[in-house]
Protein backbone atom coordinates (compact mmCIF):
# COMPACT_ATOMS: atom_id res chain seq x y z
CA UNK A 1 0.00 0.00 0.00
CA UNK A 2 1.31 3.45 -1.15
CA UNK A 3 1.91 6.07 1.28
CA UNK A 4 0.92 9.59 -0.07
CA UNK A 5 2.31 12.36 2.09
CA UNK A 6 0.61 15.62 2.38
CA UNK A 7 3.22 18.15 2.03
CA UNK A 8 1.93 21.16 3.74
CA UNK A 9 1.87 25.02 1.64
CA UNK A 10 3.33 27.73 3.66
CA UNK A 11 0.77 30.39 4.86
CA UNK A 12 1.57 33.51 4.22
CA UNK A 13 1.56 36.99 2.77
CA UNK A 14 3.24 37.64 -0.54
CA UNK A 15 5.68 40.29 -0.58
CA UNK A 16 3.03 42.05 -3.04
CA UNK A 17 0.02 41.84 -1.20
CA UNK A 18 2.06 43.19 1.73
CA UNK A 19 3.12 46.68 -0.21
CA UNK A 20 -0.81 46.84 -1.41
CA UNK A 21 -1.86 46.57 2.38
CA UNK A 22 0.22 49.22 3.54
CA UNK A 23 -0.24 51.69 0.47
CA UNK A 24 -3.76 51.56 1.53
CA UNK A 25 -3.01 52.46 5.18
CA UNK A 26 -0.87 55.13 3.90
CA UNK A 27 -3.67 56.87 1.47
CA UNK A 28 -6.09 56.46 4.45
CA UNK A 29 -3.67 58.29 6.96
CA UNK A 30 -3.43 60.92 4.38
CA UNK A 31 -6.69 61.72 4.44
CA UNK A 32 -7.69 60.67 8.15
CA UNK A 33 -4.94 62.57 9.74
CA UNK A 34 -5.47 66.45 8.66
CA UNK A 35 -9.36 65.35 9.67
CA UNK A 36 -7.90 64.59 13.49
CA UNK A 37 -5.81 68.00 13.18
CA UNK A 38 -9.25 69.53 12.27
CA UNK A 39 -11.22 67.93 14.98
CA UNK A 40 -8.63 69.19 17.77
CA UNK A 41 -8.78 72.41 16.41
CA UNK A 42 -13.16 72.67 16.16
CA UNK A 43 -12.75 71.17 19.92
CA UNK A 44 -10.58 74.39 21.04
CA UNK A 45 -13.49 76.62 19.21
CA UNK A 46 -16.06 74.80 20.92
CA UNK A 47 -14.63 75.05 24.51
CA UNK A 48 -13.98 78.59 23.71
CA UNK A 49 -17.60 79.55 23.04
CA UNK A 50 -19.30 77.33 25.16
CA UNK A 51 -17.15 79.43 27.79
CA UNK A 52 -18.10 82.60 26.30
CA UNK A 53 -21.72 81.50 26.69
CA UNK A 54 -21.50 80.51 30.23
CA UNK A 55 -19.92 83.99 31.08
CA UNK A 56 -22.55 85.47 29.19
CA UNK A 57 -25.40 83.65 30.49
CA UNK A 58 -24.03 84.25 34.06
CA UNK A 59 -23.63 87.75 33.27
CA UNK A 60 -27.09 88.19 32.70
CA UNK A 61 -28.69 86.36 35.71
CA UNK A 62 -26.77 89.03 37.96
CA UNK A 63 -28.26 91.57 35.78
CA UNK A 64 -31.75 90.08 35.95
CA UNK A 65 -31.34 89.80 39.72
CA UNK A 66 -30.40 93.40 40.18
CA UNK A 67 -33.88 93.98 38.35
CA UNK A 68 -35.60 91.72 40.13
CA UNK A 69 -34.32 92.95 43.66
CA UNK A 70 -35.47 96.71 42.56
CA UNK A 71 -32.48 98.34 42.44
CA UNK A 72 -31.23 101.27 40.04
CA UNK A 73 -27.74 101.74 40.95
CA UNK A 74 -24.52 100.46 41.82
CA UNK A 75 -24.41 97.68 44.30
CA UNK A 76 -22.64 95.38 46.67
CA UNK A 77 -23.38 91.59 47.13
CA UNK A 78 -26.37 91.06 45.05
CA UNK A 79 -28.94 88.84 46.92
CA UNK A 80 -30.13 85.67 44.78
CA UNK A 81 -27.31 85.30 42.79
CA UNK A 82 -24.72 82.33 43.31
CA UNK A 83 -22.81 83.22 46.59
CA UNK A 84 -24.48 86.53 47.30
CA UNK A 85 -21.20 88.56 47.00
CA UNK A 86 -21.05 89.53 43.47
CA UNK A 87 -21.13 93.38 43.24
CA UNK A 88 -22.69 95.50 40.41
CA UNK A 89 -22.00 98.50 38.68
CA UNK A 90 -24.43 101.49 38.01
CA UNK A 91 -26.23 99.87 35.01
CA UNK A 92 -26.20 96.24 37.08
CA UNK A 93 -23.60 94.73 35.34
CA UNK A 94 -20.89 92.77 36.91
CA UNK A 95 -17.40 94.13 38.34
CA UNK A 96 -16.05 92.38 41.26
CA UNK A 97 -16.62 90.48 44.67
CA UNK A 98 -15.07 92.57 46.66
CA UNK A 99 -17.41 95.57 47.38
CA UNK A 100 -16.14 97.38 44.44
CA UNK A 101 -18.36 99.07 41.88
CA UNK A 102 -16.10 100.70 39.18
CA UNK A 103 -16.56 99.91 35.64
CA UNK A 104 -12.84 100.38 34.98
CA UNK A 105 -11.79 96.89 35.16
CA UNK A 106 -8.26 95.39 36.62
CA UNK A 107 -6.75 92.09 36.00
CA UNK A 108 -8.14 91.39 40.07
CA UNK A 109 -11.33 92.68 39.57
CA UNK A 110 -11.58 90.91 36.42
CA UNK A 111 -10.95 87.46 38.05
CA UNK A 112 -13.17 87.86 40.46
CA UNK A 113 -15.81 88.71 37.48
CA UNK A 114 -15.02 85.07 35.87
CA UNK A 115 -15.45 83.28 39.61
CA UNK A 116 -18.01 84.80 40.63
CA UNK A 117 -20.03 84.52 37.41
CA UNK A 118 -19.33 80.89 36.36
CA UNK A 119 -19.03 79.85 39.94
CA UNK A 120 -18.37 75.81 40.31
CA UNK A 121 -16.24 74.03 37.29
CA UNK A 122 -15.48 77.30 35.22
CA UNK A 123 -12.46 77.33 33.28
CA UNK A 124 -9.03 78.39 35.53
CA UNK A 125 -7.91 81.67 35.33
CA UNK A 126 -5.30 81.33 38.11
CA UNK A 127 -2.55 78.66 39.51
CA UNK A 128 0.91 77.51 37.52
CA UNK A 129 -1.33 76.52 34.13
CA UNK A 130 -4.66 78.54 33.64
CA UNK A 131 -6.80 77.47 30.87
CA UNK A 132 -7.36 81.55 30.40
CA UNK A 133 -5.03 84.03 31.04
CA UNK A 134 -6.39 87.36 32.47
CA UNK A 135 -5.46 91.19 31.31
CA UNK A 136 -7.15 94.61 30.50
CA UNK A 137 -6.87 96.78 27.57
CA UNK A 138 -8.79 99.86 26.71
CA UNK A 139 -12.66 99.96 26.74
CA UNK A 140 -14.27 101.27 23.19
CA UNK A 141 -17.17 102.41 25.22
CA UNK A 142 -16.51 105.41 27.04
CA UNK A 143 -12.46 104.87 28.54
CA UNK A 144 -11.61 102.43 31.08
CA UNK A 145 -10.72 98.84 30.80
CA UNK A 146 -12.34 95.63 30.11
CA UNK A 147 -11.57 92.11 31.00
CA UNK A 148 -9.72 90.26 28.53
CA UNK A 149 -9.91 86.40 28.98
CA UNK A 150 -7.29 84.28 26.52
CA UNK A 151 -7.53 80.87 26.03
CA UNK A 152 -4.13 79.16 26.33
CA UNK A 153 -4.56 75.55 25.59
CA UNK A 154 -4.22 76.16 21.85
CA UNK A 155 -1.38 78.73 21.86
CA UNK A 156 -3.26 80.83 18.91
CA UNK A 157 -4.74 84.13 21.24
CA UNK A 158 -8.12 83.30 20.94
CA UNK A 159 -10.10 85.77 23.43
CA UNK A 160 -13.33 86.16 25.54
CA UNK A 161 -13.38 89.97 26.04
CA UNK A 162 -16.28 91.51 28.70
CA UNK A 163 -17.42 95.09 28.74
CA UNK A 164 -18.10 96.03 32.35
CA UNK A 165 -19.99 98.87 31.40
CA UNK A 166 -22.46 97.34 28.87
CA UNK A 167 -22.09 93.83 29.89
CA UNK A 168 -20.96 92.94 26.25
CA UNK A 169 -19.19 89.57 25.67
CA UNK A 170 -17.13 89.59 22.72
CA UNK A 171 -15.40 86.25 21.16
CA UNK A 172 -12.49 86.25 19.06
CA UNK A 173 -11.61 83.12 17.47
CA UNK A 174 -7.91 82.76 15.88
Amino acid sequence: MKQYRKTRAQAGFTLIELVVVIAILAILAAFALPRFAQLSEQAHEASIRATAGALSAGVALVKAQWVSNGLSGAADNIDGFGNDDVDVGPDGWPTATNDSNSTNMTTGRCQQVWQGVLQANAPTVTGATPEYEISVQADGNGGGQDCVFTYQADGQGSNIVYDADTGEITTNIN
